[in-house]
């Protein structure tokens, strides 16, 4: 029986997606469940499993070509016997997109490769690790495809290198909300030494009853929900002439990864617990770097935040994220000297960056705001007690 292989239903804000590797040649036989192909959207890398075992009897479409939802890009015969012939190694080694495409362009053979990521998995640093042996041993293997070359002494090398179709994106929302928001930004500092007291005190204890490590992302965003109930505007979006007022706290939590940065949504964080939310932000983080998050993670959201402190900045101002009214971004701690009752202390401080669009929220909402989200952070029990 003949099954046309199609592309997986995409999101209604995905038009199109790229195809990346085939994984097997015509002839090939082919597991149920086993990956055919990456298909990269301006989101996600989605693998594209065969639905039955069988032969890839046609390939219609060719790796960089552009399609759409449904599309059929191959032909898998059911009761056709293979033409190409097995590997005698076993079972073929698990990789993730980036991985897999970084072998691929160094001709790395995985299949002698030990995975040390989770159940043997081969993670990409595996594939980096044997590059960076095989260049003090032998002569360096073949460049990555996207790899920015290094001048020779003396030397002007330029290369031009296509942007991937998520940087593409990124590049598009950020055009949008620039010219599409009057967007203002606002900052303020908070002592975080209450948080840290407090997550050092329980970390031990609330690890070992979760499974999860306690971090600082929950606090602020049991923070952030707090402050989107004192004022809703914040949570709300422009629509033509219309303002949205959205009740329900869908908060955006900005990951980057090698491939660009993506933003996957905690559904209704106000119902969330901490455990739940280090849970989810933890899991998140693991699959943002594998290419492994749905499109439906990545879509919606009413507020977001971002954290450039993880890569040491002190202070940015955050891009809104279309069509969102406002983004919170978090940077680094470091001690400080700052006023407390006529001394100088040292305290560790945070500074927060609100950038919000200016045609719906006002100056003196978008301020109360931070200062909502400093009061929680800076007096924690009051948050918890609800007080």
């Amino acid at each position: 029986m003949q099954i046309e292989v199609k592309v997986p239903q995409l999101s209604e804000s995905v038009s199109e997606a790229t195809l990346l590797a085939w994984h097997k040649q015509v002839g090939a036989a082919v597991a149920e469940g086993e990956n055919l192909i990456d298909v990269e959207t301006d989101k996600v890398v989605l693998e594209l499993p065969a639905v039955q075992s069988g032969v890839l009897s046609k390939i219609l479409k060719q790796e960089g070509d552009l399609v759409t939802s449904g599309e059929v890009i191959a032909v898998l015969d059911t009761e056709a016997q293979a033409t190409v012939p097995v590997k005698a190694s076993a079972t073929e080694p698990t990789l993730p997109p980036a991985a897999r495409k970084l072998a691929h362009a160094s001709g790395v053979d995985v299949s002698q490769l030990e995975g040390s990521g989770r159940g043997g998995r081969i993670t990409k640093q595996d594939v980096q690790a044997v590059l960076a042996q095989a260049a003090t041993t032998v002569e360096p293997p073949v460049a990555p495809v996207a790899a920015i070359p290094k001048p020779a002494a003396g030397g002007r090398v330029e290369q031009r290198v296509p942007m991937t179709r998520i940087r593409q994106r990124i590049a598009e929302r950020l055009i949008q909300s620039q010219q599409n928001a009057a967007i203002l930004t606002t900052f303020n500092e908070v002592n975080m030494q209450p948080v840290i007291e407090l997550r050092n005190r329980y970390k031990d204890a609330f690890e070992k009853k979760h499974g999860v490590k306690l971090g600082f992302t929950s606090f602020f965003v049991k923070a952030v929900v707090l402050a989107l109930q004192k004022f809703p505007v914040v949570n709300a979006t422009v629509d033509g002439t219309d303002i949205i007022y959205h009740g329900y706290y869908d908060i955006g939590i900005a990951i980057g990864s090698e491939r660009g940065l993506v933003v996957p949504i905690l559904r209704d964080a106000d119902k969330l617990s901490y455990a739940e939310i280090e849970r989810q932000v933890v899991d998140f983080g693991a699959r943002a770097k594998e290419g492994k998050l749905a499109l439906e993670e990545l879509s919606g959201g009413t507020f977001s935040i971002t954290n450039g402190g993880v890569f040491g900045s002190m202070l940015s101002t955050p891009i809104i994220n279309p069509p969102q009214s406002a983004i919170l971004g978090i940077h680094a701690t470091k001690d400080r000297p700052v006023a407390e009752n006529g001394q100088v202390v040292i305290r560790p401080i945070n500074y927060l960056a609100l950038s919000y669009d200016h045609r719906i929220i006002d100056g003196r909402e978008a301020v109360q705001f931070l200062g909502t989200i400093k009061e929680a952070l800076e007096f924690p029990a009051r948050a918890l007690l609800d007080i």
